[in-house]
């Protein structure tokens, strides 16, 4: 058995496509891997199945402390699904519920974690959710931040975008590895066998480079517009809109540039989003 290597990341931020290209990479199949399979490969800590498990049953009836002091043994019986490390998905921010981390540190290997222009999630994020870019920015802008229970995943933490990128941060740096969309999308070569030399992973370069075709955007759009996609939600006509960096320069009023920069501007300079 191994543990938990965590695909982190603010939601609109990369993570599909991260997992989406670990997967194509591992499994190294002639044609792409169905994007509907993504869940299989890649687990996610919101996920109700595995607190069920852990409960032996179902959750009705327990209190939100109860079900969050669930969460490592459900996180237990994720590294014990397979023998080897096992991905898991998270768009929490790394921080305590009910006095519980949402990571358990003694069932995790590592973190990966992804980081978009927040200028570029607001927009993405508003048509996820099906709300306004201004309500998308106030999302983003607020501490308590979160999502509910509902009959399949459990409720979500995500703070402030900033409260999100700095709680990741604090993670044991040894054990991090820090990737930015906009690299993703510009430098994918050296971006992603980036993240296979963190992952310790021996593969040719030529595997690298068919997993980063298996997983473009193009390719991931054209599967989700002929089969679907499990992870839609009902509030957006596609899960894979647009896929691209800067499209806030012709979408963002000048006010709404301002309410994104003015409440990250320290971690936007940091990692290069300034205007």
């Amino acid at each position: 058995m191994g543990g938990i290597m965590w695909l982190a990341s603010y939601p609109k931020s990369g993570n599909t496509w991260m997992r989406s290209f670990l997967s194509n990479l591992i499994q190294n199949k002639p044609d792409a891997v169905n994007i509907n399979e993504l869940s299989q490969f890649a687990y996610s800590d919101s996920q109700k199945f595995w607190y069920e498990q852990a409960a032996g049953g179902s959750l009705d009836g327990l209190s939100a402390e109860q079900k969050m002091a669930l969460t490592p043994k459900a996180q237990r019986l994720m590294t014990a699904s397979r023998p080897q490390s096992v991905f898991v998905k998270t768009h929490n921010q790394l921080a305590t519920n009910h006095g519980v981390p949402f990571v358990t540190a003694e069932e995790t290997v590592g973190a990966i974690y992804i980081v978009r222009n927040p200028l570029d999630v607001a927009i993405s994020y508003a048509n996820h959710s099906g709300i306004s870019i201004d309500e998308s920015i106030d999302f983003m802008n607020n501490p308590a931040a979160d999502t509910p229970e509902d009959a399949y995943k459990m409720p979500q933490s995500y703070g402030t975008w900033s409260n999100h990128v700095t709680s990741w941060q604090k993670f044991n740096p040894r054990y991090l590895h820090f990737v930015r969309y906009e690299d993703m999308l510009l430098k994918p070569g050296k971006t992603f066998s980036g993240v296979v030399k963190f992952l310790g992973i021996k593969v040719p370069k030529n595997q690298i480079a068919k997993a980063i075709k298996q997983s473009s955007f193009k390719v991931l759009q054209n599967q989700e517009q002929k089969e679907g996609f499990s992870e839609r939600p009902d509030s957006a006509d596609r899960f894979f809109r647009s896929g691209k960096a800067g499209e806030w320069k012709t979408v963002l009023s000048p006010e709404q540039v301002t309410r994104i920069v003015d409440a990250h501007h320290d971690h936007m300079e940091k990692l290069g989003y300034l205007p």
